[in-house]
């Protein structure tokens, strides 16, 4: 091997392993920018408001005349009718308004030098809705729904916890099993999920507070408020016995749980004193606020249906009064006056574009809606999804989720949940069109109805049934389909 070959050799090696580390170098060098969006005050107090049905929004609005001495209630001459309904020519939205100027309460400053830090997201405080008024209205449906910003969650997981809070009953616990649940999720809610996922996210929600939230059995629930307490020096013994002894707690056979925990009767009675201080109904105040709205349901909507078919769609004002800046503040200089007003005048604002956005919602529903609306035939209503309606009104999904959430419409045929209209394509029909689960279960309840109960359907004649009138569904999707109506298999309904 000659002399120069080496050296070549030795000199590519080195060249080669000098353009590798420059690489290295570069690559950890290497800065990454990352733009991130801020929501300004404007567009955080828009959110809230439009998160709450009207009867909270009446309180929101009087809270906020209570802390800001320049905003005062004034009739502006609006058209409402007998209840406080704030109505438009033909149901229609009210286009005068400037989204610009919703949007954005800075519009009538002459520079950017001129708008107050609160308005540019500028403060100096971390929280960016620092001038806002707490609301201390909120449901516990609505608290919990807060924390979910304390956890990182997905969009996907998000969602799935939305409908595990929903589905929580009037003591904050989830009673139905979680398979159901799924099976549920994907047929009123569309949402993909399974048992699996549905834990993964309900170990989430048990670490909100009030402790003992979305437990599945009281059991759960204590135990869970138990875990939490890291101070209490009981802790280990109380896991114990309502992890081993719960049978005997339940009946009160204390001296045999003195002898499977091995602890003296002062210690027992310790442990009883203890568990006394536990809540076994964590979501005793949804249970309360469940009570009185289901005696009292205050509608965010009313659709009025004429004999001619004819819609026409209210916006509920309830008892809200309409808002003004006072006349007095024209002369004021001071700084924290004019904060006060600029904090007024972003309030009206935000309740204006939530007027309008709640407005062009539900008459996008109407019109996708429109057969039941005319005809009030649950059967009627076509496979309808958020992206639907956001498509029909412009807006992001997220509004329409906010705008749809925990609001109701009264209609000429009854008082509905505005979810209730979001309906998922469970097939199609031989003419190729879609068909809602609704529509599928409205079929298997007429077959039931009129079934010989000598010789009840099995869910594969159901499902042969359904086939003949033109809906190609599968047996098991039948099954699934009885068991959520509540049901039962052919044997036991004779």
């Amino acid at each position: 091997m000659s002399f120069s070959f080496v050296v070549c050799g030795v000199l590519r090696k080195f060249v080669r392993e000098t353009m590798i580390q420059r690489n290295v170098q570069t690559q950890e060098q290497t800065q990454q920018q990352v733009q991130t969006q801020q929501l300004l005050p404007q567009q955080v107090m828009l959110v809230r408001l439009m998160e709450m049905p009207v009867e909270s929004l009446q309180h929101r609005v009087e809270l906020e005349c209570l802390e800001n001495p320049w905003l005062e209630k004034k009739d502006n001459g609006q058209q409402t009718t007998d209840n406080g309904e704030l109505t438009t020519d033909n149901g229609e939205a009210d286009d005068s308004y400037n989204d610009a100027t919703a949007g954005d309460a800075s519009y009538d400053y002459r520079s950017e030098e001129d708008i107050p830090d609160f308005l540019t997201g500028a403060s100096h405080s971390n929280n960016a809705a620092e001038f806002m008024a707490y609301d201390d209205t909120l449901s516990l449906t609505d608290q919990l729904r807060e924390q979910m910003a304390d956890f990182d969650l997905s969009d996907h997981e998000k969602e799935l916890m939305e409908y595990l809070i929903g589905s929580l009953d009037e003591d904050g616990l989830l009673k139905k099993s979680l398979t159901i649940l799924a099976d549920e999720a994907e047929i009123y809610q569309n949402l993909d999920t399974n048992a699996e996922e549905l834990e993964k996210v309900l170990q989430v929600l048990q670490q909100f507070d009030p402790p003992g939230i979305g437990a599945r059995s009281l059991q759960e629930c204590l135990l869970i408020q138990v875990r939490r307490d890291e101070d209490n020096p009981h802790k280990e013994l109380l896991e114990k016995l309502l992890d081993k002894c719960f049978d005997d707690f339940i009946h009160k056979r204390w001296s045999r749980i003195e002898g499977r925990l091995h602890i003296s009767h002062a210690q027992a009675e310790q442990l009883q004193r203890e568990i006394l201080k536990l809540n076994p109904r964590p979501g005793g105040t949804l249970g309360a606020k469940s009570a009185d709205r289901a005696q009292s349901i205050q509608p965010d909507f009313y659709v009025d249906t004429d004999e001619n078919g004819t819609i026409t769609v209210t916006l509920s004002r309830g008892n809200q009064p309409s808002l003004i800046i006072s006349p007095d503040v024209e002369g004021q200089q001071d700084a924290f006056v004019r904060q006060y007003v600029e904090r007024g005048q972003m309030f009206i604002n935000a309740l204006q574009q939530r007027s309008e956005t709640m407005m062009r919602t539900m008459q996008a529903i109407v019109r996708l809606q429109k057969p039941f609306f005319q005809e009030g035939d649950e059967t009627l209503l076509r496979p309808m999804k958020l992206d639907d309606v956001a498509e029909a009104t412009g807006y992001d999904i997220s509004t329409i989720s906010r705008a749809a959430n925990s609001k109701y419409v009264e209609t000429s045929y009854g008082t509905f949940p505005l979810k209730w209209f979001f309906t998922h394509k469970a097939t199609q029909n031989d003419e190729g069109d879609d068909v809602t689960a609704r529509q599928v279960m409205a079929a298997l309840r007429r077959y039931i109805e009129q079934e010989d109960k000598r010789q009840p359907l099995s869910d594969e004649r159901l499902t042969q049934m359904l086939h003949a009138d033109g809906f190609s569904i599968a047996r098991r999707t039948v099954a699934k389909y009885r068991e959520l109506m509540g049901i039962p298999i052919a044997r036991m309904r004779k």
